[in-house]
Parts: structure tokens; C-alpha cells; sequence
């Protein structure tokens, strides 16, 4: 595959979003000019691009969908809901299509895919084809009553200029309903010369034509004879409205955009242009003094051009990077991190003090890159969002249900890595949502909720991670019936107590459901454990709180980025561990009388709040010595749990160079990864959901 067909596949890709993202919104809001423009560009640009590479089956596919949606944009056939359900189909088949054409693979029965897709989208609905253009714009079936304003000059007789004939001439285009003569330029008798022309006329005509084809009919005339042809108001309406419609890839000249729409014939133009040379006056002030054009038509034009501008403008300023190079950037970045601290290491140990000024410099500038770098990787999650629209359309319309999606937060930003390995179990929580927990309309109006289901998307930041909730209005979960599942499954004792957040959680244990009867959505029991297995893979956790009849909130928590981080460095038995800054609340050294172990359950009175701790060393089976007359407990926070931990030296904050741990310690609990120090040794990064969680389980295990 070429890179130049990877930049296809890619684009496409885009544009495939963009319709889909339009097709929802009229399908929500109805008929709207703009986005069926948007549905139709996304569309002819795929045709074009296709074309080039010679992709004939792409081109084959998309010309009748142009020729569809053509139709809807001069109002010819109506996007109703059916139509935007097979446009929706086109899309996925066209996806499928571009992807089996770059790869060499679009077979036959691909192909038949897609004419069955054109042939339902042909007989939807009964509709013309738009007639061939020629030089005549297209205008409304409503009544045209065009001014036409003739004044002709002296010598239009000596010319051989007959004035009659062309109005009988313009019989043919149409009607003239009224000829008004104008006598006030013939002079007196005294003055009067039998072959000077003093005529002037002005006729009101009705008829399906253009400016430029009404003007045709006078062209002959034009050196002998001012003309002005002046539009009724409903056609001035259809120049703004074409103006509005019109698409290009760069800032078309003022003349031409009125001149492509109709509003102005070549002629015009020209004399116009003649005008402007010998003027300081702008082309569209002159256009309106000399009445070939209104001001609001000009207003159009001008509005358009400067909405052409600002868009190029925007997109000069992007580029596309290939994420494997940013990928290859940030590892570098990572391992000047690595070098710097180990000439800042090299610096202390040697006493080289006079180096200090130069080295902090060094290291702020290469936190400045790494920031930088990192930052490039990020992008807004609202656009992982949208995607959903479609799966909330697609599965209410399978269910028969009424969903309502709401996304809020779409601003939030989170590294690219994050946001691709977090759309799969996003997708799950959400089927699940609309399959298990928001009910059938009915059933919602017998329990006094509304019809329409409400699903929720927000997400934000949260010292140094971001939270994403999933939230619905539906039936919530059944925690009798979960706790019936996981004794008959084995997951816990008949006679063990449960709180309802511990019974909540067991949703996420592997083959539970509570569904009776599986779907193609859901109810296999087989996902949920998955999803929080995918979500701790990135560092993250996901929690779950419901109430019944009102609804269920999954709230996941994940890192910002999972490259390169400000750590706090802490020691435990002359071992070196790293726990994420933004997870440090306080640092509080105690003395051996300060911690209260009862019953196994360590915790200890933090200024009145009782705090549970861990002893880092002890808890991790760490070889050495654990007690020390005066130890320091650092005080983490993840969501609204705070816990301690107890280490025997705190070493202060270190930028931290994340690098995974290998498969034979990915089961190993409370450690998420590992870091290589200025001296060339290895500190663990600490798991601190899990060392949390841990020491949580020990204040209600007894």
C-alpha cells in the first residue's frame, strides 16, 4: 500500500465521519441546506479522489448517491427518515468498498452489495432528474417577472438598430406582459433629427429564463444600447441561496462567484471592470451603483468569499503526521528525560556545582518538549463521542426503544493511544446501557418516566486523569437477582454480607449476566470483565453506582497519556517505587506511636478523618527491613478514596519515563509499570488504584 493511497484511505475515512455525523443531525433537526451540502461534498470529493487511483468500483458507486443527494440539495426529493437510513447503509457499504479497493479485494459480491443499497434508495421515492446545465441557471417554478430597461443611444437607428424587433424576439423566452415607452429624452421639434434614436423601454417580463439568456437576446444591441436587467425578488432570493451553497478549495474572485450563480451577465462584468480601472471605487460598489446586482447579492457573495478564506486559512495551518512518528518523537523525548537526570546524577556526585545553571536550564527545557510533544498526541474525545449517535440510532430503532443521546464534555482532551484502546469497551457500556438498562416506552410510562430515554455522556479532567461517565434514566440493576447470579456461578458464599457497591461491582466478574435471554447486543455474560480488564490495562479503573428504577453511572477512570508523567519518588526497603503526582495529596511523617493496627485492620486518625494505610514494603513482599523509627506516610487520592501509604524515604518529584513491564509481571499486584532512574536503575511505578482498593478491602474485611 502506497502512502499516497494511505492519505486516501485516510481522507476518506474523514469524510465518511463528516456524512454521518450530517446524515444524524437531519435525521434529528430535518431539512437543513448546510448539511445536505456537507452529506454531498463528503461524497463528490470520495468520487473524485477515487478516480484518480482508478478505484472504478468506488466511482461506480458514489455517482448515483451524488446524483441522489444532488437532487435533495435543489429540493427536487426530501431526506425523509428512510432515505437517511439508506444513505446511512451507503456510507458503511462505501467504507467497506474503499477499504476492499485500496487493498486490491472489491469482489463481485461487494459490488452487488451496493446496487441492492441504489436500488432501494432509487425506489424510495419517485423523482426527476435535474436537466443538463447549459448556460441557463436553473430558477423556482414560481412566477418570474424580470425589469428589463432599455435605453438606447442616438445612433441606434444609423446602426441598423431596430428596436421592435427585439422585443418581439424576446417573445420567444417567455411573456411580456407590459412595454412601458419612454418619450421624455425626444426633443423639440427644432432639434429633433429623423435618424437619431430617443427611445427607452421598459418591459416587465415573465418567464423561466437567466439574466444571461435574457440578455442574449438584446447582445446584438449591447455597443448601441444601455441595458440593465433587474431580477424579481424571488430570484434574488435564489442567487443568495446558490452564493450560500456554493463549495470551492480556494477564495474565488467577486465577479465570478456572481457570474457562476447568474446574478451577473459577462457583459456586466466587463464594463464594470472598466470601470475600476479608472476608479478607487471596489467592484461590488460599482456593481451596485451601476444596478447589475443588489447590495444584498453582493452581501452574499462577499459573506461567502470570507467564509472560503477563513476555512483555507484554517486548514493551511493543519498537517497530518503519521502518530507512528510521533510515537518515535516521545520515545525520544522520553530518553533525553532519562540522560538529563543522569547528568544531573553525575553532577551531585562530582560536586561540579558550577554546571547547576546550565543543567536546570537543560531540564526545563526538555520538560518544555516534552510537553510540547505530548501535547501533539492529544485530541478532543467529543469526536469518539459522535461515533455514538449512530450506535444509539442503530440499536433504539433494533429495540424498538426512544433514546435520547447527550454529549457533554467533548472538549476534553486525552492522548490519541488512550482514546483508540478506550473506544471498544466505551461501545460495550453503551450497548449495554441502551440493551439492559433503559426500558421499552411502555414500560416507562407505567413507571411515570417519560417515553424518550435519556443517555448521558460527559467527560472531564480530574488531577491528572481523565473521567468519563456513561449514564442512563433506565431501570437500573437488579442487585437481588446479581447476587443470585454470582452464588449460583460460585462467586461468592450463600452466607457472606455484601454491600451494594461490593454486589454492584460483581456485574464486572467474568460470565455474569443478568439477562434471561441473550441477544445479539448483549446477555451472554461475555464483556464486562473484558472492559474493566481493557480500562486497568491503561492504567485506569471504572466504578459503577445504580439505583434501582432511576438508573446506572459507569464512571472510568483513565491517565492522560501513557508515555511520560511527573512522578514522586518514595523508598521502602532500599527499594525506589514512583507514584503519579497528580495522585499525591500531602506527605506526613509519624513516628512508630502514631499507627493503630486492630484486628488486622490498619488505619490510622489523620487530623479526625480515619485514614487506612499500607505498609509499601510489607505489602509488596519486599526482602529487608521494614520498620524505621520514623517513617512518612504519603497521602494519594483516586476519585473521592483517599488511602496512605508508608515508605521509609520520600526522594521528590521526578519526571517519569513510562515503560511497560514485561508479560511475566503483568499479574502483579500493585505495580503498573516500570521507569529508568538517572543512575541507570529500574523504579517501579505503583498501581495506586489498586494499592487503594487494597487497603479499603482491610478496613472492611474484619
Amino acid at each position: 500500500m502506497t502512502e499516497l493511497t494511505d492519505t486516501f484511505l485516510q481522507e476518506s475515512q474523514e469524510l465518511l465521519e463528516q456524512m454521518e455525523e450530517a446524515l444524524l443531525a437531519i435525521e434529528e433537526q430535518g431539512q437543513d441546506a448546510e448539511l445536505i451540502n456537507s452529506v454531498f461534498r463528503s461524497i463528490h470529493t470520495i468520487k473524485g479522489a477515487a478516480g484518480i487511483f482508478g478505484f472504478a468500483e468506488i466511482v461506480g458507486f458514489t455517482h448515483p448517491v451524488e446524483t441522489i443527494l444532488d437532487s435533495a440539495r435543489h429540493g427536487q426529493r426530501e431526506l425523509d427518515e428512510e432515505l437517511v437510513g439508506l444513505l446511512l447503509q451507503s456510507r458503511d457499504h462505501l467504507q467497506e468498498l474503499t477499504l476492499a479497493s485500496v487493498g486490491g479485494s472489491a469482489t463481485a459480491d461487494l459490488v452487488r452489495k451496493g446496487d441492492e443499497i441504489l436500488g432501494k434508495m432509487t425506489s424510495v421515492e419517485s423523482w426527476a432528474e435535474e436537466p443538463e446545465a447549459d448556460d441557463e441557471t436553473p430558477l423556482p417554478e414560481a412566477e418570474k417577472q424580470w425589469l428589463i430597461s432599455l435605453r438606447f443611444r442616438e445612433d441606434a437607428f444609423r446602426n441598423g438598430i431596430d428596436a421592435i424587433s427585439f422585443i418581439r424576439y424576446l417573445q420567444q423566452k417567455g411573456k411580456v406582459v407590459d412595454v412601458l415607452t419612454l418619450q421624455h429624452l425626444i426633443p423639440d421639434s427644432a432639434d429633433y433629427d429623423a435618424e437619431s434614436c430617443y427611445l427607452g423601454f421598459d418591459i416587465l417580463f415573465e418567464g423561466n429564463a437567466s439574466k444571461q439568456s435574457l440578455f442574449n437576446v438584446f447582445e446584438f444591441a449591447a455597443d448601441d444600447c444601455d441595458i440593465c436587467i433587474l431580477p424579481p425578488a424571488n430570484i434574488e432570493k435564489d442567487f443568495v441561496e446558490q452564493l450560500s451553497k456554493m463549495t470551492s478549495d480556494h477564495v474565488d474572485r467577486l465577479g465570478d462567484m456572481l457570474l457562476s450563480v447568474g446574478a451577473l451577465t459577462k457583459h456586466e462584468i466587463e464594463r464594470c471592470l472598466g470601470k475600476q480601472a479608472c476608479s478607487q471605487d471596489k467592484l461590488g460598489e460599482i456593481l451596485v451603483k451601476d444596478k447589475a446586482v443588489t447590495q444584498t447579492t453582493v452581501n452574499a457573495a462577499l459573506a461567502k468569499q470570507t467564509e472560503n478564506k477563513n476555512r483555507i486559512s484554517a486548514e493551511s495551518r493543519l498537517i497530518r503526521v503519521d502518530s507512528e512518528k510521533l510515537g518515535r518523537l516521545i520515545n525520544l523525548v522520553g530518553e533525553m528525560v532519562i540522560s538529563n537526570a543522569a547528568i544531573r546524577l553525575r553532577i551531585e556526585e562530582d560536586g561540579l556545582t558550577q554546571l547547576n545553571d546550565a543543567v536546570t536550564t537543560a531540564e526545563q527545557l526538555v520538560e518544555d518538549i516534552r510537553d510540547t510533544a505530548l501535547q501533539l498526541r492529544m485530541v478532543q474525545i467529543g469526536d469518539s463521542f459522535s461515533r455514538f449517535r449512530r450506535v444509539v440510532r442503530d440499536v433504539s430503532k433494533e429495540l424498538g426503544k426512544r433514546i435520547e443521546l447527550e454529549i457533554t464534555g467533548g472538549d476534553t482532551e486525552l492522548d490519541k493511544t488512550v482514546v483508540e484502546k478506550i473506544t471498544d469497551p466505551l461501545t460495550h457500556l453503551v450497548r449495554n446501557s441502551l440493551d439492559h438498562g433503559i426500558e421499552m416506552p411502555k414500560e416507562r410510562l407505567t413507571n411515570g418516566k417519560p417515553e424518550t430515554g435519556s443517555l448521558v455522556l460527559n467527560a472531564y479532567h480530574d488531577s491528572g486523569h481523565v473521567v468519563i461517565e456513561i449514564e442512563d434514566d433506565g431501570a437500573g440493576l437488579d442487585l437481588a437477582k446479581i447476587r443470585e447470579k454470582a452464588i449460583t456461578n460460585g462467586l461468592v458464599r450463600e452466607d457472606q454480607e455484601l454491600t451494594e457497591k461490593e454486589i454492584s461491582q460483581l456485574i464486572f466478574s467474568p460470565g455474569l449476566s443478568t439477562k434471561d435471554v441473550a441477544s445479539n447486543l448483549s446477555g451472554r455474560g461475555v464483556g464486562m470483565d473484558v472492559v474493566r480488564r481493557n480500562i486497568e490495562e491503561l492504567r485506569g479503573s471504572i466504578d459503577l453506582t445504580t439505583e434501582p428504577g432511576n438508573g446506572t453511572k459507569i464512571t472510568i477512570r483513565l491517565p492522560l497519556t501513557l508515555a511520560i508523567i511527573d512522578g514522586f519518588m518514595v523508598g521502602a526497603s532500599n527499594e525506589r517505587y514512583v507514584i503519579p503526582l497528580a495522585m499525591v495529596e500531602e506527605c506526613v511523617e509519624m513516628d512508630s506511636n502514631d499507627w493503630q493496627v486492630e484486628d488486622d485492620q490498619q488505619y490510622i486518625n489523620l487530623r479526625g478523618d480515619v485514614l487506612p494505610y499500607i505498609r509499601l514494603a510489607s505489602f509488596l513482599d519486599v526482602p529487608g527491613e521494614h520498620q524505621h523509627e520514623r517513617e512518612s506516610l504519603v497521602v494519594v487520592r483516586i476519585g473521592n478514596e483517599r488511602a496512605g501509604f508508608v515508605v521509609d524515604s520520600l526522594y521528590g518529584e521526578l519526571q517519569t519515563v513510562i515503560k511497560p513491564l514485561g508479560k511475566i509481571f503483568s499479574n502483579f499486584n500493585g505495580i503498573s509499570g516500570s521507569t529508568v532512574l538517572g543512575s541507570g536503575e529500574v523504579a517501579l511505578i505503583l498501581d495506586v488504584q489498586g494499592l487503594v482498593s487494597s487497603a479499603h478491602a482491610q478496613m472492611t474485611m474484619h
